[in-house]
């Protein structure tokens, strides 16, 4: 099992790292889904977040997007994988996501997912409010 602290880490390449290991057969848990960071301009990612949630269809058809950060980490994840097949589908099911650190994670090691913060971001919390 692969603990990872997503605090600082950028979507994309959590979510590319966490997709590969799923498919190997890891089972992963991320941490700190909040604390995600999305590079880019601040207006821009908020807009497009805020244009995929109005984008809904009828009630009972999708996509939806969701406003909690942790199904958004998920949802990234879930895009990398081939979700619909079976080997895709096993994968997405080994991989666990939370927001801050649950009580049985808490003196786990874990694999810090960030190096230094990039000069234009925003953290997944600030879409969600």
């Amino acid at each position: 099992m692969k603990i990872i602290d997503g605090t600082n880490a950028v979507l994309g390449r959590l979510a590319s790292y966490a997709a590969k290991q799923a498919l190997l057969g890891e089972e992963i848990v991320i941490l700190n889904c909040e604390r995600v960071i999305i590079t880019g301009n601040r207006a821009n990612i908020r807009e497009r977040f805020e244009a995929k949630r109005r984008r809904i269809g009828s009630g009972q058809k999708g996509p939806k997007h969701s406003r909690l950060a942790h199904l958004i980490v998920k949802r990234a994840i879930r895009g990398m994988l081939s979700h619909r097949s079976g080997r895709g589908k096993e994968a997405f099911r080994r991989i666990k996501c939370y927001e801050g650190v649950p009580e049985e994670f808490k003196d786990a090691k874990k694999i810090v997912g960030s190096k230094e913060k990039k000069a234009r971001f925003i953290h997944v919390e600030e879409i969600t409010k």
